[in-house]
């Protein structure tokens, strides 16, 4: 088994003077070797030590190479400015109001924290896969979009950059609406350049298809056991041809039908009001499909409330240390579903209209992203309990 590492990454930083990272399995060593060398801590994790006096500097350096050796980190010189500097001038120029903030990953462990946010196949992937990255940064904008920003492992002077996401997703490699991440100058203004009028253009087409796949999924899920209802109902025997004995057997499955539906239908409530607005049916060879958007986007209103209701409920059960029963939510979901019984229905005849005039919708300018839509959830919750049956439903 190979030891142990402690390291101490040093770059320079026009606001910091000499910023030190540590990193390692004994990442506390090379703090020790920092601190006992005079460095102070930022609340960031990083250790700075100011170069305005050239002979404190000099004594400085040298105690650090002797508290390295004695806490055995090993020391090594960025090529490239403090990326926390990078990240912060990269911010200023992009359009809109960002910011940029470092994320020390100490322990190697830590950089595996990445991985359930990272929305990205390519070059960053990888570079997270095969190398050891002790330090990223982090772009945000205030409405729920966030890019890491990374040193390229292997070169003396490029950046990578990919999206993040706090979305439940399978993995990036896999889906077809993954964002590819870029390759970054050391220019922070051509950076900028790069991000603002390619990834972010990008990046917004792959949340609008991502949107798009979602609710197109939850409608067909919804379609199958509606058909199959359907079917049964008109023909008054189950699928395998037994005949129905009692017309209160229908209710029962109408009931069971609408508690699997309203589970996808959630993900219809909360991801199609924002690839509606974005509908221009005029602008398309449909125009003619302005009509069902209209129907699509009331029912969705008339939906509200119950989607409110869901919300407020799921939101006071979580606020106190007890939940209710698997067959109670049943009950809950079941009658939210009835309720919006003539919206799903609604959706599941115009769904082919939607589908063409979202696919037509996708944006691609160079702007920075809107804020969310205020039909989507404000923060995500952990789901109810379900029965396995009705896990196999979502």
């Amino acid at each position: 088994m190979p030891p142990l590492s402690a390291e101490i990454t040093l770059a320079t930083s026009r606001t910091f003077g000499l910023v030190a990272i540590a990193s390692g399995e004994k990442y506390q060593n090379a703090e020790h070797a920092l601190k006992a060398a005079g460095f102070s801590r930022l609340p960031n994790g990083a250790f700075t030590f100011p170069l305005t006096d050239p002979q404190a500097t000099r004594a400085t350096a040298s105690a650090l190479v002797h508290h390295a050796h004695a806490h055995c980190a090993t020391l090594t010189t960025s090529s490239r400015p403090y990326l926390g500097d990078f990240g912060s001038d990269v911010a200023a120029r992009l359009p809109g109001s960002w910011s940029a903030e470092l994320q020390i990953l100490s322990h190697p462990l830590w950089q595996e924290d990445l991985w359930p946010m990272l929305w990205e196949a390519g070059e960053i992937h990888r570079a997270l896969e095969d190398h050891r990255i002790p330090f990223t940064c982090v772009l945000k904008n205030g409405a729920d979009t966030e890019l890491l920003l990374i040193e390229r492992p292997g070169h003396r002077n490029d950046f990578l950059l990919g999206a993040l996401t706090d979305r439940e997703q399978e993995d990036p490699r896999q889906d077809p609406t993954t964002p590819a991440g870029v390759v970054l100058p050391a220019d922070p203004s051509l950076a900028a350049h790069a991000i603002s009028h390619t990834f972010l253009s990008a990046y917004r087409r792959a949340l609008h298809n991502q949107d798009l796949h979602i609710v197109l999924d939850g409608l067909e899920r919804i379609r199958e056991e509606h058909e199959t209802l359907q079917v049964i109902k008109d023909s008054g025997r189950y699928s395998d041809g037994v005949p129905l004995k009692e017309s209160r057997l229908i209710t029962g499955m109408e009931r069971d039908f609408a508690d699997h539906a309203w589970l996808s239908f959630l993900v219809v409530l909360e991801h199609a009001p924002g690839l509606l607005a974005r509908c221009r049916p005029a602008a398309t060879a449909w125009p003619h499909d302005a009509a069902a958007l209209s129907r699509l986007g009331k029912v969705l209103v008339d939906s509200q409330g119950a989607w409110n209701e869901w919300n407020a409920l799921r939101r006071d059960l979580y606020s106190i240390p007890r939940t209710l029963a698997a067959h109670e939510w049943s009950k809950v979901r079941g009658r939210l579903g009835l309720t919006v019984l003539p919206a799903i229905e609604t959706w599941l005849a115009g769904s082919e209209a939607f589908e063409r005039q979202a696919r037509a919708a996708a944006p691609g300018g160079p702007v920075a992203l809107s804020a969310p839509s205020p039909l989507q959830l404000t923060s995500r919750l952990t789901p109810p309990p379900a029965s396995r049956t009705d896990a196999a439903h979502r």
